[in-house]
């Protein structure tokens, strides 16, 4: 396990201020296959917007982004809370990109990040946190072996970075 690991939790200017480290984090869990919203070739100025976007979402305390540093304070992995629901589901939260660089996998990291997250779920009073997951992949078998329910599969629901289609798998975890 990643002894050497911190976590943070980013504001906006931190986002910003780690904008390149952001990108080259998200850019090579997309080159390394994960379906994170973005295609093949990776375009670094449209993944630079959408971290843009994020610290905005931050700012407005939409979200929160909880970030792992290496001993060196390289980012290494982050991972969000989405605190925005619906007026009927205050008790609830979507947990979004969870992406660890390659360098740095392998290191407990993922799991430190998800700890880390859940108890933050729970000092913002949130007792279900749902997430979706490309069906057959590592990070599915990741969650299942924290706890985490799978519900079903939703068939040809995204498209995988090199464009072919991959079915999703919805899972939920209480607090």
């Amino acid at each position: 396990m990643a002894t050497s690991i911190s976590l943070r939790t980013f504001s906006r200017n931190d986002i910003l201020h780690h904008l390149d480290a952001l990108t080259d984090i998200l850019e090579n869990c997309i080159n390394g296959g994960a379906s994170v919203s973005f295609m093949l070739p990776c375009q670094p100025e449209a993944l630079r917007a959408w971290w843009i976007t994020i610290a905005d979402s931050v700012a407005a305390q939409e979200r929160l982004l909880l970030a792992a540093l290496n001993e060196n304070q390289q980012l290494v992995g982050t991972v969000q809370l989405i605190l925005d629901q619906p007026e009927n589901q205050p008790h609830r939260a979507d947990v979004a990109k969870l992406l660890v660089h390659e360098r740095a996998r392998r290191l407990g990291i993922a799991g430190r990040l998800m700890s880390a997250l859940e108890a933050l779920a729970r000092e913002h009073h949130k007792t279900l946190l749902v997430l979706d997951t490309a069906t057959g992949s590592g990070a599915e078998t990741f969650y299942r072996r924290n706890g985490w329910i799978k519900v079903g599969e939703i068939p040809d629901y995204a498209l995988m970075p090199d464009g072919a289609l991959t079915a999703t798998s919805v899972f939920y975890k209480q607090m």
